[in-house]
């Protein structure tokens, strides 16, 4: 009796045990299956643009600075204790707009008015001011790119993504890669600011104070505060509101101005697509707020482009910026191997973790060589270079 009992219990538990098996594998599988090319034979086809914004030979990012800030736990302090995440970040006190009052406490107006007189001209001045008026200016970094493109013609055009965060920190970097000469004698034709975040834009004087007239390509959707930085930091040229969507710059190069919310009361980013001849469709980022799987999608539903592949991928893209790790994020990861990127450079927000993975699950990551403050070779540091051209 006891073994008749024990025999069918066991057949029950193999049956079940069994169905339990068969059930886990097809999801499972599944899983696997839904980010595979195979997959996409089930999802409706999307109606591409595919608008013709031409070709350019190649395209180089330098890395001035991609140090924002030198320690998370400081940075996430602060802004913990000054409210969260969607408070301003004008109130934070933070330098170059500290204004001697406590955390969460300032504002733009109180800030600038310490230092308006010495921009752009007097930083190192106006540095000292803001240093004993501001919370923790000793980590205050910033993140700065050199973009050069080459034409089909074999010109080259020189361009700057976004201008760091501490005036200090800034002007050393800009020195170190001879940004400062560069800016003096015109050959960096314009500014692109990717958004309006602290470690982003607020180092603007520092650009100024070498090219006062340079032309300044914002996303339309800056705060009043950010628009009058521009002037109080003692801009003297054209400044251009780019507006959602496709901007095109030049033949193969053009930006993109995607309309989402970002923490610290900040709207709007701007991004940037190159088509680089033989090769494909190349992205650079900021901070990549919109988030990467959507900058992808984006430029295969408007752009035509060399081989109707995407070959590389340059910045920030915000997946890990405080190297925190959500289990979610790993779908990122996987998700990105649909596009069979050959190239990738990456750092800043995209944090070293993810970057890690990066090269773990086998993408073609570009390693740097960790000087000048870049903590790793995971990723492409301060100094660093990643070009896009055919050989």
């Amino acid at each position: 009796m006891s073994d008749t009992n024990n025999t069918s219990f066991t057949r029950r538990d193999f049956i079940k045990g069994a169905a339990l098996g068969v059930g886990l594998g097809a999801i499972g599988a599944m899983g696997l299956y839904s980010y595979s090319p195979a997959s996409r034979r089930h999802i409706a086809q999307v109606q591409r643009k595919m608008t013709d914004f031409g070709a350019c030979k190649s395209v180089k990012a330098r890395v001035i600075s991609e140090t924002s800030w030198f320690d998370n736990a400081t940075l996430m302090g602060d802004i913990k204790a000054a409210g969260g995440l969607l408070v301003d970040q004008y109130t934070y006190n933070w330098p170059p707009f500290g204004d001697g009052s406590a955390l969460g406490k300032g504002s733009y107006e109180k800030g600038i008015a310490k230092i308006k007189h010495l921009l752009p001209n007097r930083l190192d001045e106006a540095w000292e001011i803001t240093k004993g008026l501001s919370v923790h200016p000793e980590n205050a970094g910033g993140f700065a790119a050199l973009i050069e493109v080459e034409q089909m013609d074999g010109k080259v055009r020189k361009f700057l993504l976004d201008s760091g965060w501490s005036y200090k920190w800034m002007d050393e970097c800009f020195k170190r890669e001879g940004i400062d000469k560069m800016l003096a004698n015109g050959e960096i034709e314009a500014l692109f600011i990717s958004h309006e975040h602290f470690d982003h834009y607020w180092g603007l004087p520092v650009t100024l104070k070498y090219a006062p007239g340079i032309k300044i390509y914002i996303p339309d959707t800056f705060y009043p505060a950010g628009l009058q930085y521009i002037a109080d930091s003692g801009h003297k040229g054209e400044v251009v509101k780019v507006k959602k969507g496709l901007c095109p710059i030049l033949p193969g190069m053009a930006t993109y101005v995607f309309d989402v919310p970002i923490i610290c009361k900040v709207f709007g980013e701007q991004s940037m697509y190159f088509n680089v001849a033989d090769l494909g469709l190349v992205s650079i980022t900021g901070c990549c707020h919109q988030g990467i799987i959507l900058f992808a999608d984006t430029a295969y539903k408007e752009l035509k482009y060399e081989n109707d592949r995407f070959h590389g991928l340059y910045g920030g893209l915000h997946i890990s910026p405080f190297d925190d790790w959500d289990p979610k994020y790993d779908d990122l990861v996987i998700g990105l191997k649909k596009w069979n990127l050959e190239k990738v450079g990456c750092n800043h927000c995209t944090g070293l973790v993810t970057a890690k993975k990066f090269i773990d699950s086998g993408y073609p990551v570009v390693r740097g060589t960790a000087r000048f403050r870049t903590k790793d070779t995971a990723y492409l540091g301060n100094g660093d270079t990643i070009e896009f051209k055919k050989a």
